[in-house]
């Protein structure tokens, strides 16, 4: 697996890649349809985000974003669940966040995530609402580098 810096011929491809791996979750079209706008990635996004890209025989497979020591996304092509993807990528978001300086990575995770980033050693420090469902509220995680 390589990890490199996106591109901005990326942005649709990992927007498509953002809206199957939350949809993995089970949520329906409608829910999805809703998160499409917070899901989209854009030039403006690559300019201010660090965001990263893992690849596997030159095939996307997953990527990170992060900024202001906070974990934007983190998205596994839902074949590649469970293949340790996630896990280096996550590496790389705490490196990353380590590196601009930053003591603790802040997670807004989607509830179905939420275990998986506590496995990493995240805690829960509260909720934020959803920027797609009003009325949703997502855990907020904390993690000390």
């Amino acid at each position: 697996m390589v990890i490199r810096p996106a591109a901005i011929g990326d942005i649709d491809a990992l927007t498509d890649l953002a809206l199957r791996s939350k949809a993995w979750w089970g949520y329906d079209e409608t829910f999805i349809e809703k998160c499409r706008d917070e899901l989209t990635l854009t030039t403006e996004r690559i300019a201010v985000e660090d965001i990263r890209v893992a690849e596997v025989d030159g095939a996307i497979v997953g990527f990170v974003s992060v900024m202001d020591g906070s974990l934007e996304d983190l998205f596994v092509e839902p074949d590649r669940i469970g293949a340790g993807t996630g896990s280096a990528l996550f590496e790389v978001a705490k490196t990353i966040t380590r590196d601009d300086g930053h003591r603790t990575l802040r997670i807004e995770a989607d509830p179905n995530a939420a275990r998986w980033y506590r496995s990493k050693g995240a805690i829960d420090i509260g909720e934020i609402p959803s920027g797609s469902i009003p009325g949703r509220m997502l855990p907020l995680l904390e993690l000390r580098l």
